[in-house]
């Protein structure tokens, strides 16, 4: 058999590749990587005995250092012939498939092992948080993710008696001579094995994301995180503290916890370690330094007493202003805001409820207001209610940038106050409440039920005022707790506790967001682009699509968020109108990947509007169509690998079963990764998403060298040529006639060049 070399680095096999052959090592090291795993292959070791039962690797192989591979044909029949008539490649076969297996079982134990250590690491720490938090009179702050951690349960977990039986098979295999093992139950042996090899690797690829999960806790490239919470911390109670060398301790060993971890990116480990030993080495002079700029509250009298400005400016009745400053009273003497306990949770309810009956109160009273207050503008943008809760910096800075927030209604962003505003006036209708039900559709319910009359229904339909409050009463109050994104602790006001980020960087701005689009619209150049019929008879043009594009409105709610909403893809029933989005007006996570999200969420939905009751028949093609049917018959899918097809069912239960989530999280892999040259999504989703949300003509350039995406590139390219010469022949056309070409039949032939 010819040997083959391959130099260092060089990939041999790639997982979801289907096996054509075993390559025994003749020379050099081969690293093999799994989800979750990492072990080594030396001379003499045969590549791919693991992955024999499903006829496609599951496992990855790299050549180490410089490697000899000898490679013989594989087929189950082929397999059977040398274990009846080549002895010598049979022992190699056999023994090195023991060696592997034991690999990864052992490693399969540790990582079990890894993984209880590291939860109760995790809730440790925390707990130690929280008491640091208590000892020096600091409100904890709660991190994304925490509340829905749990210990670790896997709902399919290996057999107990595996180790210890394959252990006893290999005493048994290997104690005599190979040619005396029965040639059959030698191939019974290594098919059944790679069987159970991949049932532990699918169980490692679990234990591997749920160790991922928990670094990302402790450290994340956006700064909400354990490490970030015990930093502020240090740097608060400054570096003379007597609890000072416990918390650097405590960084310490959590620095110790992540470099351990496969799944921690690198150079954000290395970045965040060093801001933190500068900080460190000068926290001195940072002690002083905020010590210098400690705000005065006499240099911004106006916030002084604010929740009272707020109250008498509302006009509300003495019993509920009475009852809402008591409550923000206890809520201020709160030490842990976030508890779940009943008592936290009845008292953040009954603060939501009367913030909402103020909030109403004082928006309809500025609207004939020429001269807002600030402390009032603080309160409808950023649902500010006392200088305490918001600590005195957090508070001056507010008041500092209220009256220049950086949205820009002209841009589609607004503030939440600029929004409703634009609802009173009549530039903007009433969004859908959470029935689906527009403003119109609701007032004309209302007359269908005889509760209202028809000159009521009249009246109603241009009442400004019973327009604007109902977009308070229904969008505005489930949308600001959605966005704010840990709904459990959910509480309206503005609170220091609550920020994770320096506000001033957090703070979303008009060019953020165009930013954040002009990025997205880079890659998915289609995404926002809407097919609408164009007909000129006088030119002879019958009937032509033609693609218009209509960004969305954004909307900022007055909240420090993590999260954003899309809450509906188009206003009433015209396609042409822009989509709604909000996100919270302080962004904690990365705004990109925030509108990335919602753009997928807007493509399945804006699919469904246009497609109808049909959106889900894959005989009238469509995004939601193929994409269901992918799904839901992704078992029975010959194009799909075993492990893609573990992969599917995994993020399946992450996705709590809907098609949509599915779909949102693959559209986030094709824009964030695969539209970087870093390939996540199987062969089905990739097709998909490359039908019907295509790279931009620079990223489809810069792909094509893969081969992943040639065929998909080369039957797109058939197609758009094909578009591409009708329109040509439809300008010569008009060119002969003399017609001037029409803007829309330009402007269709400018986005076919995208």
């Amino acid at each position: 058999m010819a040997v083959k070399e391959y130099p260092a680095g060089t990939q041999l096999i790639q997982s979801e590749q289907n096996i054509t052959a075993l390559h025994v090592i003749a020379k050099g090291t081969v690293r093999a990587t799994y989800p979750g795993g990492v072990f080594y292959l030396y001379k003499g070791d045969v590549i791919g005995v693991c992955d024999l039962f499903f006829d496609s690797y599951f496992i990855s192989y790299q050549a180490e250092e410089n490697t000899a591979l000898a490679s013989y044909p594989y087929s189950v029949s082929q397999l059977s012939n040398i274990m009846h008539s080549n002895t010598d490649m049979a022992n190699l076969i056999v023994t090195s498939l023991f060696r592997q297996f034991h690999e990864i079982l052992d490693q399969y134990e540790l990582a079990r092992f890894d993984c209880d250590n590291f939860y109760h690491y995790l809730m440790g720490s925390y707990e130690d948080y929280l008491s640091f938090c208590s000892k020096h009179g600091f409100s904890p702050r709660s991190l994304p993710g925490l509340e829905s951690l749990s210990e670790l349960v896997l709902e399919e977990d290996i057999d107990s008696w595996l180790n210890g039986y394959y252990t006893q098979l290999h005493k048994m295999v290997t104690g005599k001579p190979i040619k005396g093992q029965d040639p059959d139950f030698l191939l019974g042996l290594i098919l059944k094995a790679s069987q159970d090899v991949y049932q532990v690797v699918s169980v490692c690829r679990v234990l591997y994301d749920y160790k991922s999960e928990i670094s990302n806790l402790l450290m994340n490239e956006n700064h909400l995180d354990f490490f970030d919470l015990y930093a502020n911390l240090l740097y608060k109670i400054g570096s003379n503290a007597d609890d000072s060398t416990t918390l650097i301790a405590a960084l310490s060993t959590m620095m110790i916890q992540l470099e351990s971890q496969p799944s921690i990116d690198q150079d954000m480990y290395r970045t965040r370690v060093a801001e933190y030993r500068e900080r460190l080495n000068n926290l001195s002079d940072y002690m002083e330094s905020q010590s210098n700029e400690e705000t005065n509250a006499d240099d911004v009298p106006d916030i002084m007493d604010s929740l009272n400005t707020i109250l008498t400016y509302s006009g509300i009745d003495e019993e509920t202003a009475s009852a809402f400053r008591n409550a923000i009273d206890k809520y201020r003497k709160m030490t842990d805001k976030n508890s779940s306990d009943d008592t936290a949770r009845k008292l953040r309810l009954t603060i939501t409820k009367l913030f909402y009956q103020i909030y109403e109160k004082a928006f309809l009273k500025s609207l004939h207001d020429t001269s807002v207050p600030k402390i009032l503008q603080m309160f409808f943008n950023f649902g500010y209610v006392d200088e305490h809760l918001a600590g005195m910096d957090n508070a001056t800075y507010l008041y500092s940038i209220v009256d220049k927030l950086p949205t820009n209604p002209g841009k589609k962003v607004y503030s939440i106050y600029e929004w409703l505003h634009a609802i009173y006036t009549g530039q903007k209708m009433p969004s859908r409440n959470e029935f689906d039900t527009d403003y119109l559709a609701y007032v004309h319910e209302l007359k269908m039920t005889g509760k209202i009359s028809a000159a009521e229904e009249t009246s109603m339909q241009n009442n400004k005022e019973k327009r604007v409050l109902f977009e308070i009463h229904n969008m505005f109050p489930s949308v600001n707790k959605i966005s704010f994104g840990r709904i459990s602790s959910f509480c309206p006001i503005f609170s220091e506790h609550n920020i994770l980020k320096d506000l001033n960087t957090s703070l979303v701005s008009a060019e953020k967001v165009e930013s954040a689009f002009n990025q997205i619209r880079s890659l998915d150049f289609s995404a926002y682009y809407r097919d609408m019929i164009y007909t000129n008879p006088d030119l002879g043009i019958g009937k032509e699509y033609v693609g218009v594009e209509i960004l969305p409105d954004i909307i900022l709610m007055p909240n420090i968020g993590i999260r954003g909403v899309m809450w509906q893809e188009i206003e009433g029933r015209k396609r042409t109108t822009p989509s709604r989005m909000m996100v919270s007006i302080f962004q904690m996570e990365d705004l990109t990947n925030i509108l990335v999200r919602l753009t997928g969420d807007f493509r399945w939905e804006m699919c469904k509007r246009i497609q109808g009751a049909r959106w889900n028949d894959v005989s009238d093609a469509s995004l939601t169509s193929e994409y269901f049917d992918y799904i839901q018959f992704y078992k029975k899918n010959r194009d799909l690998s075993a492990d893609a097809k573990d992969k599917i069912k995994l993020s399946m239960q992450k996705a709590k079963n809907s098609f949509k989530e599915m779909f949102i999280r693959d559209y986030e892999a094709w824009i964030l990764y695969e539209g970087a040259g870093s390939p996540r999504l199987n062969k089905v989703s990739r097709g998909i998403l490359f039908t019907y949300c295509p790279f931009a003509k620079d990223v489809r350039n810069r792909l094509k060298a893969n081969p992943l995406y040639k065929d998909m590139m080369d039957r797109y390219d058939i197609k758009l040529s094909q578009k591409i010469h009708h329109y040509n022949n439809l300008f010569q056309k008009l060119k002969n006639m003399g017609a001037e070409i029409p803007k829309e039949i330009q402007e269709q032939r400018n986005y076919l060049d995208k």
